[in-house]
C-alpha cells in the first residue's frame, strides 16, 4: 500500500539526503548510549526488543545481534495498529523462533499480561496455560524449560533478573517500563515513591539509561535505555514510515509532507469506508440535527480538533471527499488531486483562517498528523510480511 504513493519515496530520499548532509538524527547522545548498551549486553539476563506495531519490520533495532533465545519482541502501540495484520506478525516472528506479544503501554490490562508473561518466563505458574493460547507452543516450552534449568541453580527468592529494554526512538520503551514498573509494584504491595521514565511524544529523549523493578520473588527489573537508530538508513520506505510513525524527527521532512503521506495511505485503505455512518449523504442529516447534539455543540471548542465532534466531522469530510472522487487513484497525479481538495476541505473543518497562507497548511498538517498518530483516524499496519526479514 505505502510503495504505491510517489510522495513516500520523497520522504525517504528527503531523509536520507538530511542525514547525509547534517547527521540527521545519529548524534553524539546516540553514539554514547551505542557503548553503554553495547556494555550492558553480557550482564543482563534478556532483552526486550520494543517494537512499533505499526511498522514491525522497519522498527527493528538494528545496533546489535541478539540471540533468539535471549530476545523477545514486544510490539507496542497495537491500538494504532490493523488487529488482522498483528496476529500475522505475531505468527511470523513465532515462526522464526523469536518469542514475541502485542502490547498497548497506556493500558493496564495489557501491560498486565505482559507482566505475567515475563514473571512466567522465570517461575512456573498457572498462567502458562493462558500464555500457551498466544504464543507457539514449542517455543516458548523451550524458552521456558532452559529458563527454568537455569533458574534451579540458584535460590529464587535471592535471584535477581535483569531485562534490557531497547528500541528506536518514539516506540514506548519508556511509557511501556513505567507501566511494568507501576503494576509491579502494586502486584507485590511493595512501598515508597515509584519511579519513572521520561515520557513524551517527541523521539530521543531518553538520555540515561534507567533502572525499574517491574516483580518481586524472583527480582526482575527492567532497564530503560536511550533509543538508538543507525547513522544511515538506505531503505527509502524505512525511512518515510519511520517519519510518519514519528521515529524520526517531523522537522527533517515538514509536517506538510507527512500529512499528504497519511492521506495517500488512508486512500488506498479500506478505513475511509467505516465511516459512512458520519456522511450527512448516507444519513439525511441525522447527525447535523436534533436537540440534544445542539445542546453538546454549546459546550464543545471547535479549535480543539481533538474533540469527538470534530473527529467524526472529519472522518464525515474525508469520507465523502474520497467516495465523490470518480478518478483512478493508480494515476499518481489523481492522487495528488484528491490529496490537494482534502486538505482544503479540512482547512475549513480546522476552522483554519485562508488568508495565514502556508502558516495554515502547517497547522492543518499537524491536526491531521496528531489524528492519524493518535488512531482517531483507523488502524494501518504499514509493514507487509510478504518478503520481509527479521
Amino acid at each position: 500500500m505505502a510503495s504505491k504513493i510517489g510522495i513516500a519515496r520523497e520522504i525517504g530520499n528527503a531523509v536520507q539526503k538530511t542525514s547525509d548532509r547534517t547527521g540527521g538524527w545519529y548524534g553524539p547522545h546516540m553514539a554514547a548510549a551505542s557503548r553503554a548498551i553495547a556494555d550492558r549486553i553480557p550482564l543482563v539476563d534478556f532483552v526486550l526488543q520494543v517494537r512499533d506495531a505499526r511498522i514491525p519490520f522497519s522498527s527493528h533495532f538494528q545496533q546489535y545481534p541478539f540471540s533468539s533465545g535471549r530476545q523477545i519482541i514486544v510490539l507496542n502501540k497495537i491500538d494504532l495498529a490493523s488487529r488482522s495484520q498483528l496476529k500475522d506478525w505475531v505468527a511470523y516472528f513465532n515462526r522464526r523462533n523469536c518469542l514475541s506479544i502485542g502490547v498497548n503501554s497506556h493500558n493496564k490490562d495489557s501491560v498486565k499480561q505482559v507482566n505475567s508473561f515475563l514473571f512466567c518466563i522465570f517461575v512456573s505458574i498457572p498462567q502458562l496455560a493462558l500464555l500457551l493460547i498466544i504464543f507457539c507452543f514449542s517455543q516458548l516450552l523451550n524458552f521456558l524449560q532452559a529458563r527454568v534449568r537455569e533458574l534451579k541453580k540458584t535460590d529464587l527468592s535471592s535471584h535477581t533478573i535483569t531485562a534490557l529494554l531497547v528500541g528506536i526512538p518514539n516506540v514506548g520503551k519508556s511509557a511501556l517500563a513505567n507501566s511494568l514498573h507501576q503494576i509491579g509494584r502494586i502486584s507485590a504491595a511493595e512501598k515508597g515513591k515509584l519511579r519513572h521514565a521520561t515520557v513524551t511524544p517527541q523521539p530521543g529523549e531518553t538520555k540515561d539509561i534507567t533502572s525499574l523493578k517491574i516483580a518481586s520473588h524472583p527480582n526482575i527489573y527492567v532497564l530503560d535505555t536511550p533509543s538508538i537508530l543507525p547513522p544511515q538508513i538506505h531503505d527509502i520506505e524505512v525511512c518515510s514510515k519511520l517519519a510518519l510513525t514519528g521515529a524520526i524527527r517531523d522537522g527533517l521532512v515538514g509536517e506538510k509532507e507527512l500529512a499528504r503521506y497519511f492521506l495517500g495511505i488512508l486512500n488506498f485503505s479500506e478505513e475511509y469506508k467505516k465511516w459512512a455512518k458520519f456522511s450527512t449523504n448516507e444519513n439525511d442529516g441525522e447527525h447535523s440535527n436534533g436537540p440534544e447534539l445542539e445542546m453538546k455543540r454549546k459546550r464543545v471548542y471547535p479549535t480543539d480538533h481533538t474533540q469527538d465532534f470534530m473527529v467524526h466531522k472529519v472522518r464525515q469530510t474525508l469520507y465523502e471527499v474520497i467516495s465523490g472522487f470518480g478518478a483512478n487513484l493508480e494515476d499518481e497525479s489523481n492522487l495528488e488531486r484528491l490529496i490537494d481538495v482534502q486538505l482544503t476541505a479540512l482547512r475549513e473543518v480546522f476552522q483554519v483562517a485562508a488568508d495565514l497562507g502556508e502558516d495554515g497548511e502547517s497547522k492543518v498538517a499537524c491536526k491531521l498528523l496528531n489524528l492519524y498518530r493518535t488512531g482517531r483516524l483507523g488502524h494501518y499496519t504499514l509493514d507487509s510480511i510478504t518478503n520481509e526479514t527479521v
